[in-house]
């Protein structure tokens, strides 16, 4: 039997329902086939999503998973008019916007798309300044206006400092800097200069060394610098020295960047965060 097909349909990008359909999604150990339609926002194309569905569900003879965020009422009538008892539809508005309408006793602003009017936002610019901020601050490439960063990472090469720091400020507009260990500090014992002025922001990442030396060998096969022990050498000082430091740090090994970032969040507790 072929993956079960998952159909997310929106009047906005669809990011919505994916994300919340992908969390419920990962609690069944089945691989799904997933297809996003975005932008339904006339009665029109949801005849034609309807059709899609339909026609999928009859090739692959098994019922469809829908879930929605249509706030159109005229195109989720189609909708749910066109898969009822055809599909598993889960219209997630219904679920959970029409009972907080009537508990608060106000209606929802019923805007399509959490991202419609996004550009017209302080928040959204922030974000989108926060972006640029960690890309300028990336394996310490930038010594300048750290005392704006929100966040600042340290960890040896390829431990999860770059796509930590540019998911804490897509997700959340947070200012992050990461800086890399190298060779010098571990000779000097401390810390890189520029970081000490800043300890309260600083979070330290580390990994197990056979994970990192997988990582780096597929950047440079066969190097010093991809090596078992340079790579335990380096875990090891890297590890010392944020102790001695007295910095918070955790193991990137067996953690997803959420988890990471999560844990960043709690300790570090910024003052600006976006959600």
């Amino acid at each position: 039997m072929p993956n079960p097909s998952v159909f997310f349909v929106s009047d906005g990008t669809g990011i919505t329902a994916e994300t919340f359909g992908n969390a419920i999604l990962a609690q069944f150990e089945v691989k799904f086939r997933h297809i996003r339609i975005p932008f339904v926002d006339s009665v029109d194309k949801a005849h034609q999503a309807v059709r899609q569905i339909l026609h999928t569900g009859e090739i692959e003879g098994r019922k469809p998973i829908v879930f929605t965020t249509l706030v159109n009422m005229e195109v989720l009538s189609v909708i749910l008019e066109g898969c009822k008892e055809k599909t598993m539809l889960m219209d997630m508005f219904s679920i959970f916007v029409n009972p907080l309408e009537k508990e608060l006793g106000i209606k929802s602003n019923h805007r399509v798309g959490r991202f419609s009017d996004a550009s017209k936002s302080q928040e959204y610019r922030d974000r989108i300044e926060a972006i640029n901020f960690s890309l300028a601050h990336d394996d310490g490439q930038l010594n300048r206006d750290l005392e704006l960063s929100d966040v600042i990472l340290v960890g040896v090469s390829r431990s999860g400092k770059t796509p930590t720091s540019l998911y804490l400020a897509m997700q959340h507009g947070l200012k992050a800097s990461n800086y890399p260990l190298i060779p010098e500090d571990f000779e000097r014992r401390q810390l890189p200069p520029a970081l000490m002025p800043h300890k309260k922001k600083i979070f330290g990442l580390t990994i197990q060394p056979e994970r990192l030396s997988e990582i780096r060998n597929e950047r440079r096969p066969d190097s010093k610098y991809a090596s078992l022990a340079n790579c335990r050498h380096e875990v090891a000082e890297a590890e010392a020295m944020m102790r001695r430091a007295g910095i918070r740090w955790l193991s990137t090994t067996h953690k997803s960047i959420e988890e990471i970032a999560t844990t960043i969040l709690q300790e570090i507790n910024p003052e600006r965060l976006i959600y």
